[in-house]
């Protein structure tokens, strides 16, 4: 039988939390994971919402989705009041689902505008409290082969060498190469820092014939495309 501590109100989510709402305006990837979670277990209790719930269970596994994933029921709801049977029983038939879904997708997941590389990255990217830098490597159809962070930090072209961003290009045979990088600030306006780096990655992989197509920003469910912007 359900615990007493899984039921709570209808309304389950604060003032300023309303996943359902952004999730029916924006796309899913604008949601961050524990909005994605609470929309899932739906309802919260007398001294927790829904997404407080979520967050508990973020905190539980140290945001590791790929262990949450490999949790069973009983794993689930233990140490989090509120978070009953049935409520982890729909998280580990969503998560399942999920697995499910990458098995499927495990084809190359191919590039066609800014949007699909936010949709890849940005729910891993978005809450990060340091700047990384990723690249993603594409072959001649803009199908990813491999992506990889190699570098941690602000992007600075004084820091920032081509070599160690061309090489991981080099060893997976690239045809060309999309940049991504995120701001903790949750503002993913660029900065002049951000384009000057972009363009002496530009010119050194025109030099070795590995083109970067695009320098992708994350910020807090949003995105900018450099090219887009006509700022490379």
């Amino acid at each position: 039988m359900e615990s007493t501590h899984d039921g709570g109100r209808n309304t389950d989510f604060a003032d300023d939390e309303h996943p359902l709402d952004e999730l029916y305006k924006y796309d899913p990837h604008v949601l961050k994971t524990s909005q994605l979670i609470a929309l899932i277990i739906r309802t919260g209790t007398n001294d927790a919402s829904a997404v407080q719930l979520a967050e508990q269970l973020l905190e539980k596994y140290n945001g590791n989705l790929k262990d949450m994933a490999m949790a069973n029921v009983e794993e689930i709801k233990k140490g989090i009041i509120g978070l009953g049977k049935t409520k982890a029983a729909h998280i580990v038939a969503a998560l399942e689902l999920g697995r499910r879904l990458a098995k499927y997708l495990e084809e190359k997941p191919q590039i066609s505008a800014p949007a699909d590389v936010a949709r890849i990255l940005m729910p891993s990217l978005r809450d990060l409290k340091q700047e990384v830098l990723h690249v993603l490597c594409l072959d001649t159809k803009n199908n990813v082969t491999n992506q990889r962070q190699i570098f941690e930090g602000s992007l600075n072209v004084n820091i920032i060498h081509p070599r160690e961003v061309f090489r991981f290009a080099i060893e997976e045979a690239s045809a060309s190469i999309i940049l991504v990088h995120n701001h903790p600030s949750g503002d993913p306006s660029p900065s002049k820092e951000d384009i000057r780096a972009t363009k002496q990655l530009i010119e050194a992989g025109n030099c070795i014939q590995i083109p970067v197509l695009d320098h992708i920003i994350i910020g807090d469910g949003s995105y900018v495309s450099l090219k887009e912007e006509g700022l490379i």
